[in-house]
């Protein structure tokens, strides 16, 4: 269920408080929850995540990304959650884990990141980075 796209940062479907026992398990650090509350009504409430990480030990981050895009707040709130967590594993989730990937990667690039290397690494998860490509293009270049 977590895909791996770097040795660090996973990305996943929506978690349930189980997958967060499974998370602290695998020794993970820090949950990123990228998914807006009501989005589903199926879905797990955030806080029930973030209650579940706390008792497991693991830091919690909620970075809301709906489908109307990214921001650069965002963005920026995903690369210090991703510096914050230094070595230690990280799950970012949403409803199936694409933007979850597509902000890794933006807060990536936005620190620098080799354009053609995340999305090697996206694809190997099974996301691509195509859509947003220019994007992550400008912000690399902004980084230099």
């Amino acid at each position: 269920m977590f895909r791996k796209v770097t040795d660090t940062v996973y990305a996943s479907p929506q978690i349930d408080p189980a997958d967060v026992v499974m998370a602290g398990a695998q020794g993970f650090a820090l949950i990123i929850n990228n998914r807006p509350e009501g989005e589903d009504p199926g879905q797990t409430p955030g806080a029930e995540i973030e209650a579940a990480a706390r008792a497991a030990g693991l830091a919690y981050v909620a970075i809301p990304v709906t489908h109307a895009g990214f921001s650069e707040p965002q963005v920026e709130a995903m690369a210090a959650a991703l510096r914050g967590a230094g070595d230690g594993k990280v799950l970012a989730y949403c409803r199936s884990g694409t933007r979850s990937t597509l902000l890794w990667a933006l807060a990536q690039a936005s620190e620098g990141a080799e354009v053609d290397e995340l999305q090697e690494a996206a694809v190997g998860a099974g996301y691509d980075l195509g859509s947003i490509r220019p994007l992550l293009e400008m912000l690399a270049a902004r980084a230099g």
